[in-house]
């Protein structure tokens, strides 16, 4: 079955850091570009970071850039979003998803807030 599942959401500080999962099923994450996105109540999506295959290229939103990092493990076949100095313009429902192979989770809330 080809699916990705998020993990790694929950409540934090501003300032404080998260790191989200994405692990894939029925597909290697290394062949597919991958993305993060995130969506905020009553705001558009907003696409936060992607990888390419093979090369590990990068690229994020103006918003995020310095602070998210994007990551992939081959071996583990999961695909990272390192979080720091989080912000609480940063709250959202996060989803990985792999557009060319079709497949989108189902995403894991992070939730920025003293």
């Amino acid at each position: 079955q080809v699916q990705l599942v998020e993990s790694g959401g929950g409540l934090v500080q501003p300032g404080g850091s998260l790191r989200l999962s994405c692990v894939a099923s029925g597909f290697d994450v290394i062949d597919w570009v991958m993305r993060w996105y995130r969506q905020a109540p009553g705001k558009e999506r907003e696409l936060v970071a992607s990888i390419s295959a093979y090369d590990f290229s990068t690229d994020y939103s103006s918003s995020v850039k310095g602070r998210f990092t994007v990551s992939r493990d081959k071996d583990k076949n999961v695909m990272y979003l390192q979080m720091n100095s989080l912000k609480v313009e940063d709250t959202a429902l996060y989803y990985c998803d792999a557009p060319r192979r079709g497949v989108q989770g189902r995403g894991t809330q992070v939730t920025v807030s003293s």
